[in-house]
C-alpha cells in the first residue's frame, strides 16, 4: 500500500547524487545484530560487552557514520569493526528538498533494489515517512508505488535505517518526533519486519524513544494483519487506506478488495479500536469525478456513522501516465461539508514537498531506466 503524501507539481526540484559510497557486500550492517548479539561478539573478541552498547549509541543517537568516528572506542576496536561491519547496509541514492523544506531520499539497498522516504517539518514535528517494501503487491489503480508489483519485503534493519538517514539530515539539536508508515508497500503485509524495527525505533534505551502514540500505520486493510497487531498491545495508530464507500467501487480502486471484502476490513478496524482505544482513521485519496461525487460523500458519512472515526481526505497527486486528475476545490469542500454536517470528523492532508516528486514511488520511476518503467 501506498499514499501520496506530499504533493508534485508541474515542475521537479534537482535530484542530488548522494555522496555516500556503496556499502562493502561483505560486512554486515550494524542494526542486522541485536544488542544481545553485539554483546556476544564483543566479548567473543576479548572486549568489555558495553562497547556493544556504545556502538549501538553512536550509530543510532550519536550519528556515527564511519567507525573512526567513535572516538571513544580503542582504536584496535575501530580497526575490527571496519573489517567485519558497516555502520550501515542501504545508501542514499538521491536526495531531493522542496523550497518548504521537505526532504525526499531515494534508499538504495545492498541488492540495488530503491525504496523512497520522506522528511517533513512543521512547526516543531519532525515528521519521517517510511516504506516497508519494494514496491508494492496491493495494485491501487492510481498509485506509482505499484506499477511494477512487489519485489520484496524490507528488512527490520533496512527500515530502521531509513528512520535514520532522514534524521541524520537534521540540525544536531533536533530529531524525528513522528512516523508514519505510508510509503512503499502495504504495510501489514510486513507486519513482523515492521514491528521488530518500530519496537527498536521506540525503545528509550536502544532506539530513539519515539512514543507509540506518535506512530501511524497505514494499511489497504488486511483483517487478520489487522487483527494480530491490535494483538501485540501496541499504541500505534491505524490508518486505513479506504478510498471508496462502496464495495463496487473500491473492487475497482484496490483490486485486491475482492478477495477481502469492505465489510471484513471495517470489522478488523473495530476491533483494532475495541482492543487499543486508538481512534481509526479512514485515508481517502479523492479521485476527480470518480468518489469524490455527492453520492459518494453520502455512501461514506453512512458507512462510518456509528464508528468512532476519522476521515483523512487527500487530494490526489497526479501520477504520469495514469489517467486520474486531482479535484477541484470546491469538489473537495463539498464533500468535506457533506461529512461534517453528518457528524463525521474529517480534515484535508495538507501538502509538502510540492516542487519533487514527492508522491510515493514517482521518484525512483522518474530515475529508472524507461524500459523498466512498464507495468507488468
Amino acid at each position: 500500500m501506498s499514499l501520496p503524501i506530499v504533493e508534485t507539481v508541474e515542475s521537479a526540484a534537482e535530484t542530488t547524487p548522494a555522496p555516500a559510497s556503496a556499502p562493502s557486500a561483505d560486512r554486515r550492517p550494524v542494526l542486522s545484530a541485536t544488542a544481545d548479539e553485539w554483546r556476544r561478539w564483543m566479548v567473543d573478541r576479548g572486549h568489555p560487552a558495553y562497547r556493544a552498547r556504545q556502538v549501538l549509541d553512536w550509530v543510532v543517537r550519536r550519528r556515527a557514520v564511519p567507525f573512526d568516528a567513535m572516538t571513544d572506542l580503542p582504536r584496535a576496536l575501530r580497526r575490527e569493526l571496519d573489517e567485519e561491519w558497516t555502520v550501515f547496509g542501504t545508501t542514499v541514492a538521491y536526495h531531493d528538498v522542496a523550497p518548504d523544506g521537505t526532504d525526499k531520499l531515494v534508499i538504495e539497498c545492498r541488492d540495488g533494489r530503491r525504496i523512497e522516504c520522506v522528511l517533513m517539518a512543521e512547526g516543531p514535528r519532525r515528521t519521517v515517512c517510511i516504506s516497508t517494501q519494494v514496491g508494492c503487491a496491493m495494485r491501487c489503480v492510481f498509485c506509482a508505488s505499484g506499477l511494477k508489483g512487489v519485489e520484496r519485503n524490507l528488512d527490520s534493519a533496512e527500515i530502521v535505517e531509513e528512520v535514520l538517514h532522514l534524521r541524520n539530515l537534521l540540525p544536531p539539536e533536533e530529531t524525528v518526533t513522528h512516523i508514519v508508515v505510508m510509503g512503499m508497500g502495504e504495510s501489514l503485509a510486513n507486519l513482523d519486519n515492521l514491528a521488530a524495527a518500530l519496537d527498536r525505533i521506540c525503545s528509550p534505551a536502544e532506539g530513539l524513544g519515539i512514543s507509540q502514540r506518535r506512530v501511524t500505520i497505514s494499511t489497504v486493510g488486511l483483517p487478520e494483519k489487522i487483527c494480530k497487531l491490535a494483538a501485540m498491545d501496541r499504541q500505534y495508530h491505524l490508518a486505513v487506506s479506504l478510498h471508496a464507500p462502496t464495495e463496487e467501487l473500491r473492487n475497482e480502486l484496490v483490486p485486491v478488495n475482492e478477495a477481502i471484502g469492505l465489510t471484513a476490513v471495517l470489522e478488523a478496524a473495530d476491533v483494532y479500536f475495541e482492543r487499543t482505544g486508538r481512534q481509526v482513521t479512514y485515508e481517502y485519496v479523492l479521485l476527480s469525478g470518480i468518489n469524490d461525487r455527492p453520492e459518494d460523500s453520502r455512501a461514506l458519512a453512512r458507512l462510518l456513522a456509528d464508528r468512532h472515526a476519522h476521515v483523512n481526505l487527500i487530494p490526489y497527486n497526479p501520477v504520469a501516465g495514469l489517467p486520474y486528475g486531482r479535484p477541484e476545490p470546491e469538489a473537495i469542500d463539498r464533500f468535506v461539508a457533506t461529512l461534517r454536517q453528518r457528524g463525521i470528523s474529517v480534515t484535508v492532508r495538507k501538502t509538502k514537498g510540492r516542487a519533487i516528486d514527492a508522491a510515493c514511488g514517482q521518484l525512483r520511476r522518474r530515475l529508472q531506466p524507461e524500459t523498466e518503467r512498464t507495468p507488468r
